[in-house]
């Protein structure tokens, strides 16, 4: 059973699944894609090529799929794809991607956008994603699973974010945040790891402590980077945590990495 309140808007082409809630003044546009049991709050907009996956709700005045803020961009049919069971604050945007940035955004499932939040064209977000009130990506950013981002954070094009990292509030994030690691501050310095994350993860206490040796290398006085990541590499190849940082590292291409205060 879907419910589409006679004053929404709904325009031919639009494909709405099963058990859709379509609540008063909402704007679906003709080439949107909506799953199954999605709820559409009053006045939501879902524009342009955007799929939304089932069980998502979208509060009130978040737009989706509205035009990158990207002057190269001329009406191209680029993506915005928002994955299952997304909680989708009020005033929430997300643009589609671009033509010179692979043509699509991604939005993995299982996340909360707070309110205010926003997502720019190009950006990669993992599973279980939360942003908080008024944190703000740049374009081409990518961000791994279980990723908290506080409020007010504002993100530079083409950083990422590895896995389970959190990102502390007010920060200016201009550098690449490795897997685990935690950030804080104006032009935000690393502080160390997010071991509240992972024990809420339910990370076992072993890997733990050789994540924070691990890091303790990695970010000692002696020797090059390089060598300390070969070092790690030596060390605790039989930890996959720590070899997901070693591997985010040796990956780091777009942006410097953030590292912690000299």
């Amino acid at each position: 059973m879907t419910g589409i309140h006679p004053r929404a808007i709904v325009e031919d082409g639009a494909e709405i699944g099963e058990g859709v809630e379509i609540a008063p003044f909402v704007h679906v546009g003709p080439h949107a894609r909506i799953g199954d049991r999605v709820k559409l709050h009053p006045h939501a907009v879902v524009l342009g090529h955007t799929t939304v996956g089932e069980e998502t709700e979208i509060m009130p005045f978040a737009v989706l799929g509205s035009p990158p803020q990207h002057l190269s961009y001329k009406g191209e049919p680029t993506t915005l794809e928002i994955g299952k069971r997304n909680q989708i604050r009020e005033h929430v945007t997300m643009h589609p991607g671009t033509v010179a940035g692979g043509g699509k955004t991604v939005v993995g499932d299982d996340c909360l956008f707070m309110v205010g939040s926003h997502v720019a064209h190009d950006c990669i977000l993992g599973d279980k994603v939360i942003m908080a009130n008024n944190a703000t990506l740049g374009g081409h950013i990518v961000i791994g699973d279980g990723v908290f981002v506080s409020g007010l954070v504002a993100i530079h094009q083409f950083t990422r974010i590895g896995n389970y990292a959190f990102v502390g509030g007010g920060a200016i994030l201009t550098g690449d945040v490795i897997p685990y690691g935690s950030v804080f501050g104006n032009r935000a310095k690393l502080e160390g790891l997010n071991i509240v994350g992972m024990k809420r993860r339910g990370m076992e206490r072993k890997t733990i402590h050789a994540l924070r040796a691990a890091y303790r290398m990695l970010f000692a006085d002696e020797g090059t980077l390089q060598e300390r990541i070969d070092d790690c590499e030596e060390t605790y190849g039989d930890i996959p945590e720590v070899m997901e940082i070693v591997a985010f590292m040796r990956a780091a291409k777009d942006r410097s990495l953030c590292l912690p205060k000299a």
